[in-house]
């Protein structure tokens, strides 16, 4: 099971190179429910999500049921031909928060060039509940579809979203 926030971002944290870095290539099969493939740096993997009845609504957390299976390089190639829309691209950095959590920022590039964000993962719902986000966060678009990466795969190309 997968509990998540994710939150725009105000300023991004200094020295981004001293954190865990990913280079993540990604696609998706199908959206409902999503079957995606995805390289981060060497490594290939198949993810099945199912989203949880209730999840992202009125601010809560994201919660989905999550497989993943390691891929070959030649199956992710064979996969990727298949892939519906685009490829998203993006940097991922992992940066440590207070209470054993993890910041996983992904920036993104190519058409995407511009967008941001900020995915929390969290061991309970009460956890994701109670989170305070540090000051370089934004606002929660957890429940906010624009900011899905199956959305974005859709994209053309992204031109920022009304944040109003």
């Amino acid at each position: 099971m997968e509990i998540e926030r994710k939150y725009l971002i105000k300023e991004l944290p200094g020295d981004l190179e001293q954190y865990r870095k990913l280079e993540i290539e990604q696609g998706y099969l199908c959206r409902g429910p999503v079957v995606r493939i995805r390289k981060c740096n060497d490594d290939y993997i198949l993810t099945y999500k199912m989203k949880q009845a209730g999840s992202g609504q009125d601010g809560n957390a994201l919660i989905n049921e999550e497989i993943e299976m390691p891929l070959t390089e030649k199956a992710y190639k064979h996969l990727k031909e298949k892939k519906d829309n685009h490829i998203i691209h993006k940097t991922r950095y992992v940066i440590p928060l207070d209470g054993g959590l993890k910041a996983e920022l992904d920036i993104f590039h190519k058409r995407l060039e511009g967008l941001r964000f900020v995915e929390v993962e969290f061991p309970s719902v009460d956890a994701a509940a109670s989170f305070k986000p540090p000051n370089w966060f934004g606002k929660d678009v957890s429940d906010d579809k624009r900011y899905s990466n199956g959305h974005l795969s859709e994209l053309d190309r992204y031109e920022g979203f009304d944040e109003a």
